[in-house]
């Protein structure tokens, strides 16, 4: 479970426009991927009990990520998820959204703490091996050191793979560690709850076009969608 911490000066404030227009500001700002082939994206998400009842539409949502890059040469997904007392497991690369729902569905949410750290290590030896274009996390807590965090945030960093992550829920410790993830790789920070699921579905679809085609895919592939992601192609330069 979260840590419960209060915002200085107040309750935290719930999820809003205005965190999607930050989001949308950091992803217009980020450099465009060099990619050869085929996009990487690595796509984690926390699968601790307290993500369970969003689970079902995140094995829904991925699906858009695949359907909106196969014009850009298609994308690689790994999948890699945390869940009970030091469980971490991640996919070998994915090429269709078939299979990436199929792993999906047979993973069932198990109660532990967070492991954000081991996705960020992961994230970086596997860049170490062939580049990996981005990271998007999905999460809802952080109980790990935020220190011991962005060291390896850091590392991401300077490997160029920006870490785009989608945060589920109020928790103020959380937003602070996420954002500062976001920051040292040159990535952005969005939240959402159980309204906002249709601009969770945009904002990802949109960083996986990013990853897959860079600045010029994601110019038109705003102009296809319209709505939040449409604010995009007035920010990119």
């Amino acid at each position: 479970m979260a840590r419960n911490v209060t915002r200085r000066g107040g309750p935290p404030r719930p999820a809003s426009n205005a965190d999607v227009d930050r989001f949308l500001t950091d992803l217009a700002r980020t450099p465009a991927p060099a990619t050869v082939g085929r996009g990487r994206l690595i796509f984690a998400l926390d699968a601790t009990a307290s993500r369970e009842p969003a689970w079902d539409s995140a094995c829904h949502i991925q699906a858009e990520m695949f359907k909106e890059t196969e014009t850009l040469g298609g994308l690689e997904i790994q999948l890699v998820y945390y869940r009970g007392f030091g469980e971490c497991r991640a996919t070998k690369w994915l090429a269709d959204s078939d299979t990436l729902v199929d792993r999906m569905v047979r993973v069932r949410c198990l109660g532990g703490r967070t492991q954000i750290r081991k996705v960020l290590r992961h994230a970086v030896k596997e860049t170490e091996k062939q580049k990996v274009n981005a990271l998007v996390f999905v999460g809802d807590a952080c109980e790990e050191k935020v220190d011991l965090l962005c060291d390896t945030a850091g590392q991401l960093g300077l490997l160029g793979v920006p870490a785009f992550l989608f945060h589920e829920g109020p928790d103020p410790a959380a937003e602070q560690a996420f954002r500062q993830i976001a920051t040292l790789t040159g990535g952005a920070y969005c939240r959402f709850d159980a309204s906002s699921a249709q601009h969770l579905r945009d904002l990802l679809s949109a960083v996986a076009v990013f990853a897959a085609g860079g600045r010029r895919a994601l110019e038109d592939f705003g102009r296809k969608r319209g709505g939040a992601v449409l604010q995009i192609t007035q920010q990119v330069r």
